[in-house]
């Protein structure tokens, strides 16, 4: 018998010969495994690169930043952090050698405000003066202090927690410049009263300066003083039996509403920030 007679009787191979000379292939269930990629994990948008957090500060570049977590300088929530590839919340406390920082540029703000607006970051509190400032950055600034909401003046905005510190330090702080209108002329003993400063509930309350306002009548004062809100005044002249008509603050240290009209912000220059950390 022949080769290849004796090959009938053993039916024909399956579709995918293997006779020399024919194309390769792979009967099914013969084919060699392809290893499928593995989805690659979803990053999660509340986090970022501790070498970026730095860098989106401005403290130096993400290469030196890498270095400066190498050899201990960054800590994250008060713990020393040296992995490369770490990453963090934008809502930790990281710190730089020492100083805290943000994942972002800093950023000022100085917005003159009109009435009917409330000094909040919430929602559901109606018309806001984050409302004012929507468009003038996209960083996470906050107001510091307050302003009532139908009280004036000018109210800055900031993601520098140093300038906040600042401004919020019970002993120096920044001094705030008010015109203050009240329902009748207020006294003269009155003035050297809160000028010497007076206790209420047992507490001194004392302001830096206060004086009639030149050209106005006696109803209309400035007072200077470094408290963050304005709820003061009206604590003053409350208990001095004053209702306050008008609250305008028309100065933050160095800083004026020239060139600002009312419902309106500008960036402070770099001479204004300066001039503002020296304080």
């Amino acid at each position: 018998m022949s080769r290849n007679q004796d090959s009938k009787g053993k039916g024909k191979t399956s579709g995918v010969g293997n006779a020399k000379g024919k194309s390769k292939g792979f009967a099914r269930g013969n084919a060699p495994f392809k290893k499928k990629s593995q989805p690659k994990k979803p990053s999660n948008p509340d986090e970022i690169r501790l070498n970026k957090y730095i860098a989106n500060s401005g403290m130096c570049s993400r290469r030196e930043a890498d270095e400066n977590i190498a050899i201990g300088l960054v800590t994250v929530n008060g713990k020393v952090i040296t992995e490369m590839g770490y990453k963090v919340k934008r809502t930790d406390e990281v710190r730089f050698d020492g100083q805290r920082i943000t994942p972002e540029a800093k950023v000022y703000v100085l917005l003159n405000k009109p009435k009917g607006f409330a000094t909040t970051t919430a929602e559901g509190k109606g018309r806001t003066v984050m409302d004012l400032v929507a468009n003038a950055t996209s960083a996470n600034i906050k107001p510091i202090g307050r302003l009532g909401r139908n009280s004036l003046g000018l109210l800055l905005f900031t993601n520098d927690d140093e300038v906040v510190q600042k401004f919020t330090n019970s002993k120096n702080g920044v001094a705030r410049v008010f015109q203050v209108e009240l329902d009748k002329n207020l006294k003269f003993e009155d003035l050297k009263k809160i000028q010497e400063g007076f206790k209420i509930d047992g507490k001194l309350v004392a302001v830096e300066e206060i004086s009639y306002i030149e050209g106005e009548s006696k109803n209309k004062v400035g007072v200077k003083i470094k408290n963050t809100g304005n709820t003061i005044l009206r604590t003053i002249f409350e208990t001095l039996k004053y209702d306050l008509v008008k609250i305008d603050c028309v100065a933050i240290g160095h800083l004026t509403k020239k060139d600002i009209p009312r419902g309106h912000w500008k960036h402070l220059t770099i001479q204004e920030i300066n001039t503002l950390k020296m304080l």
